[in-house]
């Protein structure tokens, strides 16, 4: 959008870390001085930050209960860190299980009412440093070299940022039960 109204609404679509994952992964993130740690709730991202008039929650909110209808629950594996320094001062824990689900969730999710262009290739991860120091964010890189955590995802949420309290989930969309064999 090329103005911002008073009737928008900044919204993201992403997969929730579990406890105790999101829980541990948080308070690196709060050790390394991450000023995000408190308002961003632990997750994989499938949209990212992206403003709508909020008149446009309804058909979102459609769509992505469409996109969960033909997605299958996966399990995923977080193992090790990785980075996006030079390009941004990120580290991250990395999925290791799970990435094509994620690609194939994010790439439903980005169509329809939420068809954005985003300024990076698609890659899931969970953030664990963010705009902090170089000697933090290769501490969070050390740190977490050997961090491993396995889950399986059942769900994808659609937050609601507000400026007062960061990022609420505003609904969450369950996934198709059935595995594949």
């Amino acid at each position: 959008m090329s103005s911002s109204r008073a009737d928008d609404v900044t919204v993201g679509v992403a997969v929730a870390v579990p406890e105790p994952f999101a829980s541990e992964l948080r308070d690196y993130r709060a050790s390394y001085g991450d000023p995000r740690a408190a308002t961003v709730p632990t997750h994989v991202t499938l949209l990212p930050p992206t403003r709508l008039q909020s008149a446009c929650l309804s058909p979102v909110h459609e769509h992505l209960s469409g996109v969960a209808a033909r997605h299958r629950c996966f399990s995923m594996r977080l193992r090790g860190t990785g980075t996006f320094r030079p390009v941004s001062p990120v580290v991250f824990a990395a999925v290791a299980l799970g990435i094509s689900e994620c690609e194939l969730l994010a790439e439903s999710v980005c169509s329809g009412p939420l068809a954005v262009e985003v300024p990076f290739p698609y890659h899931p991860h969970v953030t664990v440093a963010h705009d902090v120091g170089g000697s933090e964010l290769d501490r969070a890189f050390d740190e977490l070299a050997d961090y491993d955590a396995a889950f399986d995802v059942d769900a994808f949420t659609l937050y609601v940022h507000d400026v007062s309290h960061g990022w609420r989930a505003d609904t969450t969309f369950e996934l198709r039960q059935d595995r594949p064999r």
